[in-house]
């Protein structure tokens, strides 16, 4: 048996933010077995990490999604660091999670609140907006780049909130996920949402992975390193962010919903 914990990550209370299965391991698990684990539990991401031996505060961290394992997943690593620090008895300010995207730290706040430190993906601007972009997002951008994903810039809020995107043609686009963003409102810096029916998420809640390059795209158009944003889902989730370098801070606040134990051999 395996043990199991369920959390609404980037959130405040259940049935907010976004969900993550996590599985603490005491040994690697066949990569084949994680991906049946994650269709089974059929959330955006399913994050599973092992100890490093000879040392208290380092564990190897691998997320997959129902359809693939991806390189870099945000809100499972929060949920990942959340369990460790409210679980497994973790008495330490920070972990150190280490991945097909180089090390990862997350750092616990005495408020509570966990931050999370990536590397910085700027995207770069395209020439012209892809084609078949506008119909598949249901809306036309400003602007598009791209990075690891394809970021397609809107003028307001409003726009991003009325999307209603043709999954099969977003899937058809050669990137991980799109992002839709926009200026945000009221305190917020600025505001997205994600879609990547490519990898088995068709809308994800709340995409830590996706600020990556969101921060330094609005940190370099408002002229601020700090700043707060939302992803306006049907979830929604809360995200404080800061640019440092080709880092950025990605901090939130996550719930466990459920915990208990997967009956698989491992």
């Amino acid at each position: 048996m395996l043990r199991y914990f369920h959390v609404d990550a980037f959130a405040q209370m259940p049935f907010a933010g976004n969900p993550a299965g996590v599985c603490p391991l005491d040994a690697p698990l066949p990569a084949a077995l994680m991906q049946q684990i994650a269709a089974e539990n059929s959330l955006a991401e399913t994050a599973f990490f092992v100890p490093r031996a000879g040392t208290t505060n380092e564990f190897d961290l691998r997320w997959f999604t129902p359809a693939v394992e991806i390189d870099l997943c945000g809100h499972a690593t929060l949920a990942a660091a959340h369990v460790l620090f409210t679980h497994l008895g973790f008495a330490g300010a920070q972990v150190v999670f280490h991945s097909q995207s180089g090390p990862l730290r997350v750092a616990r706040e005495a408020s509570g609140r966990l931050v999370l430190d990536f590397p910085s993906r700027p995207p770069q601007p395209l020439a012209e907006l892809p084609a078949g972009l506008a119909a598949a997002l249901g809306g036309k951008p400003q602007a598009a780049l791209a990075a690891r994903d394809l970021v397609a810039v809107f003028a307001s809020e409003a726009e991003v909130a009325a999307l209603q995107p043709d999954m099969a043609a977003i899937a058809a686009f050669d990137y991980v996920g799109i992002i839709a963003t926009a200026p945000g409102s009221g305190g917020i810096d600025f505001v997205s949402r994600f879609f990547a029916p490519r990898v088995g998420v068709p809308e994800d809640p709340v995409t830590g992975s996706a600020h990556n390059s969101l921060i330094p795209f609005w940190a370099d158009k408002l002229g601020k390193t700090e700043l707060r944003a939302r992803q306006i889902s049907p979830r929604g989730g809360d995200l404080w962010c800061r640019l440092r370098g080709d880092r950025v801070d990605i901090g939130g606040y996550a719930v466990t919903y459920a915990a208990g134990e997967l009956h698989v051999a491992p």
